[in-house]
């Protein structure tokens, strides 16, 4: 029987503290400030709206992603198999939840097959970024690609969440350097993300030097990982430090204009908050080229297939209405649709 690792351990408490706490950032995405303008003479029929899209040279149906969620315990791994079967069914893109407890105990890699049940999709490996600090190299970069067969390895960054947890890894120095070694070794495309406190352009810009291929902003106004850490911890000390960062992080509208500004031509996802099609509309006007949703999708895998495909569906009709109701008859057009923003308070 396999071991129970400290890894898995957690995975089961962020997927408990998820579904049944408050977890929400005190900051908003940002998103709510900019509205498109109404088009009343779009020229278009509704059923001429294309909804595809491609992102790192692969089709998709919808410019949409499953975000990166959980991985290396039994109900993640049914989470996982829901998720992946819905992106399948809708021709979207998917990315695994951290493999690292897969790394640490093999037997539990079988429920990481993702590939026979979404065998066409785009599909991303995951590691946290701060583990090539601690042992890991190529062959751990490699194996978590294999094993899923994914066409590309999401590197996540989260030191503040590392930090507040009393077991996190925290030695983040020379990760850059770390970072490139990778990127130039894999043979797969590399993508950066934040885990929901949000990249800046700054940050970017460094990431894409050292050959990063595409960025995932992962804004701040949806999940903040401090809180679930604040709910996780025994501490009442740690409970108060964690609680603190309620409104810590870089917006996720704001993170996407600054990455977009900075590397015009980078692949860009935008996630971090998106609860609805029009959010994901918003975001791919502002500049991104994929919206990446995580927190209303697991709480439709832990249901079933069909309430994820149900969900996909619903957010797939609000980006072709927003869409028709802008005169954009397809993603790029969206691009050049016009929108307001509220003035600041």
């Amino acid at each position: 029987m396999s071991k129970v690792t400290p890894t898995s351990n957690r995975k089961s408490d962020h997927i408990l503290i998820n579904l049944n706490e408050e977890v929400q950032s005190s900051l908003r995405t940002g998103l709510e400030r900019y509205h498109f303008v109404h088009n009343a003479i779009p020229e278009i029929d509704l059923s001429e709206i294309d909804l595809q899209a491609t992102f790192m040279a692969k089709r998709l149906d919808a410019p949409l992603l499953i975000s990166s969620m959980t991985g290396g315990t039994k109900q993640a791994d049914k989470i996982n198999v829901s998720l992946a079967e819905a992106a399948q069914e809708k021709g979207i893109a998917m990315g695994a939840g951290s493999q690292r407890a897969v790394i640490e105990e093999p037997a539990l890699a079988a429920g990481m097959n993702l590939r026979q049940y979404a065998p066409d999709i785009l599909l991303f490996a995951n590691l946290g970024a701060v583990q090539l600090n601690y042992g890991y190299g190529i062959h751990e970069c490699e194996r978590a690609v294999e094993m899923l067969e994914a066409d590309a390895l999401i590197l996540h960054l989260n030191p503040l969440q590392e930090a507040l947890q009393p077991e996190g890894d925290t030695r983040f120095a020379g990760l850059l350097e770390k970072i490139s070694d990778i990127c130039r070794k894999l043979p797969v495309p590399v993508i950066v993300k934040e885990v929901g406190w949000g990249l800046s352009k700054e940050a970017a810009v460094r990431l894409v030097e050292t050959g990063v291929a595409a960025i995932d902003v992962a804004g701040a106004g949806g999940t903040s990982w401090s809180q679930v850490e604040m709910h996780r911890t025994k501490s009442p000390e740690r409970a108060a430090i964690a609680a603190a960062f309620i409104d810590w992080g870089i917006p996720t509208a704001d993170a996407i204009i600054e990455v977009r500004e900075a590397l015009p031509d980078i692949p860009l996802i935008a996630s971090g908050g998106l609860r609805s099609g029009i959010e994901v509309a918003k975001c791919l006007a502002l500049g991104a080229d994929l919206g990446g949703m995580a927190g209303p999708l697991l709480k439709a895998a832990i249901k079933s297939t069909e309430a994820v495909i149900a969900h996909i569906e619903q957010i797939e009709a609000q980006i072709r209405l927003s869409m028709f109701a802008t005169g954009a008859p397809e993603i790029p057009a969206l691009r050049s649709a016009k929108m307001w923003k509220e003035p600041s308070a």
